[in-house]
């Protein structure tokens, strides 16, 4: 551990010599006190908190992210080209405590910055927050502020799957499919299916119920909030649509029931309602009235959630900078990775080229999802394929799965609208990002700078 500490110190005094510390510390600074002063909000205090929380700590993963590729590219790279590292492999060390003592370096360095970076901007909220009306406290405390849970709609999965079953088959008997459309058609069938599961016409009321579970029993005489969001597949003369909606139980006197309330679709809106809605199995029965001449769809993922207090906002906070750290982490294997057999350019362009991977992993899902890389006939809406969908189709599932396992944490979203970030959330983010996908590239690196023949570094 000693030799690990010793290249971790050199990393250190690398990134102080070269003024990287200073430099990437000031910028961190810059975003976090000048973001707030360029940025528009909507006027209210809730919404220019988020708009901080967002755009700061976008900042602020974007300046790390990029110089942790930068020095992690660099400081082992620059080190064999510069026959640095001759002098350090002939001491009794071995090449992957040189690996391993070059990420240390750069997480501890990360570690300081994303800690400075973090406590300003928590000090900036919580000093804007005192500034605030009273009013304007409260819902900053009860839907910004916090950590909230969310509890949703039952998972209708196997219902859906089942009736687009039948239903499938009831068609292949009145019209056969060629065996290469049918994955086509069970699609739009199970949408049809699913829509029906969404949908409230218009003049109608529809019910739906939420199960609190196990957190019933902390939740009595706590503040809860509905969240709601709606699409529709036709536009109104004004831009919204009317809608109402009671909570609780629709039988007996405990309720909460909304006014006629003017609402823009594809937009998410919350409400604060009563406490203790809930039956005694922890059951909320949401009703929805669609006064409208046109239908609303409630999206299953999304359309209904309940959302309660589960904790605070410091605690939250930092745990979603712990799930930042966990991509700086694995960026900085990622660099290490390509340096041990790369020079630094072509290493730095390598760890760019697998940043845009990821991050066009939407591009990629959708070639997945139509199972070909050609596209289709806009006219006949039929898709081509080609020869090379043998190859790259199972190759894109395969980075999917990959980049997924890092993409699936989004600790920014959740803190700007008061969502909880569990330590189970922190402990999977820490076992997939850093230990899995980052224990791949360490051990890639290492074997490659075991076996990398350093002495003719300098010559290649």
């Amino acid at each position: 551990m000693q030799r690990i500490l010793a290249i971790c110190w050199l990393t250190w005094k690398a990134a102080l010599r070269f003024k990287l510390f200073l430099v990437i510390a000031v910028l961190l600074i810059a975003a976090v006190v000048g973001l707030p002063l360029v940025i528009q909000d909507d006027g209210t205090a809730r919404g220019f908190t988020q708009i901080i929380l967002t755009y700061t700590l976008s900042a602020i993963t974007a300046l790390l992210g990029l110089s942790t590729l930068w020095l992690s590219c660099g400081t082992l790279a620059h080190d064999i080209e510069e026959c640095q590292i001759q002098v350090v492999a002939t001491k009794p060390i071995a090449r992957w405590q040189i690996w391993v003592g070059k990420w240390l370096g750069i997480m501890t360095l990360n570690a300081v910055l994303l800690a400075i970076s973090g406590g300003c901007v928590f000090g900036l909220l919580q000093w804007r927050a005192t500034k605030l009306p009273a009013a304007e406290q409260k819902i900053l405390r009860e839907q910004v502020l916090v950590a909230r849970g969310s509890a949703t709609l039952q998972n209708y999965d196997a219902e859906i799957d089942a009736e687009t079953e039948q239903i499938l088959q009831q068609r292949l008997k009145s019209t056969p499919v060629e065996n290469a459309d049918l994955p086509e058609v069970r699609k739009q069938i199970r949408e049809q299916v699913k829509a029906d599961f969404q949908l409230l016409p218009p003049g109608y009321t529809r019910a739906w119920q939420i199960d609190l579970g196990f957190v019933k029993n902390f939740l009595r005489d706590k503040p809860l909030q509905l969240r709601i969001k709606f699409n529709s597949a036709q536009k109104s003369a004004s831009g919204t649509f009317v809608a109402a909606f009671q909570v609780g139980n629709p039988e007996g006197t405990n309720f909460w029931q909304s006014g006629p309330m003017s609402l823009a679709p594809d937009t998410f809106h919350e409400f604060q309602i009563p406490p203790n809605l809930f039956d005694k199995n922890g059951l909320i029965t949401i009703v929805a009235l669609n006064p409208n001449d046109m239908a609303l769809l409630f999206p299953l993922e999304d359309g209904l959630e309940v959302l309660y207090p589960e904790g605070g906002f410091a605690l939250n906070f930092a745990r979603g900078l712990g799930i930042i750290f966990c991509w700086l982490a694995l960026l900085a294997a990622m660099g290490l990775m390509a340096a041990s057999f790369l020079s630094f350019p072509v290493a730095t362009f390598f760890s760019l080229a697998l940043l845009v991977v990821v991050l066009s992993s939407g591009t990629l899902s959708d070639a997945v999802a139509s199972g070909t890389v050609v596209g289709g006939n806009e006219e006949t809406g039929v898709m081509g394929h080609s020869g090379a969908d043998l190859i790259l189709i199972p190759m894109f599932k395969g980075l999917l799965v990959l980049t997924n396992l890092a993409k699936n944490f989004s600790p920014i979203d959740a803190l700007s609208t008061g969502r909880s970030i569990g330590w189970g959330e922190l402990g999977l983010a820490f076992a997939q990002i850093v230990l899995l996908l980052g224990g791949i590239f360490a051990i890639i690196g290492i074997i490659c700078f075991s076996r990398r023949e350093l002495a003719t570094a300098q010559n290649q």
